[in-house]
């Protein structure tokens, strides 16, 4: 039903909840490699709503919301990664030591982040280093007001 009302959008779902309550809330969170807007959302959202209305019924009582990740949500797709190729992220790595830098590029395997460390109270950009999908636990894109 879901992949339905996908159809004909470059989307792909990040995460899917509903609650447990009376009315419950199916929550839906979509994200394309080039970003997803608000059109997007109002269209799967009036698609999705359609198909449920048809599968269980117009007397149906639940609310949908269909939305993107949040800029301080952390990555959970790696087809997110490629659109933000040159902003600074935030990595806790699966070992426990965590590293901010740049994310430079995007690889089949990983990505190449250039981190930044303080060196003698200056902060040194290293060399891009290739960090493995697999020993990235959370990665969040920094958020600066500058």
């Amino acid at each position: 039903m879901l992949q339905d009302s996908l159809a004909g959008f470059d989307l792909f779902v990040v995460d899917l909840s509903v609650s447990d309550a009376i009315r419950p809330k199916i929550t839906v969170t979509l994200d394309s490699e080039q970003g997803l807007g608000i059109d997007e959302c109002a269209q799967v959202s009036r698609r999705l709503a359609r198909r449920i209305d048809e599968h269980y019924g117009e007397d149906a009582t639940y609310s949908l919301e269909v939305t993107s990740p949040g800029a301080d949500q952390p990555l959970t797709d790696l087809r997110q990664y490629t659109r933000h190729v040159g902003r600074t992220f935030s990595l806790k790595l699966q070992d426990g030591t965590e590293k901010t830098g740049t994310l430079e590029a995007t690889e089949a395997e990983g990505i190449q982040l250039a981190e930044v460390v303080k060196d003698k109270n200056k902060k040194k950009t290293l060399p891009a280093v290739l960090v493995p999908f697999t020993d990235i636990q959370e990665a969040r894109i920094v958020i600066s007001f500058k």
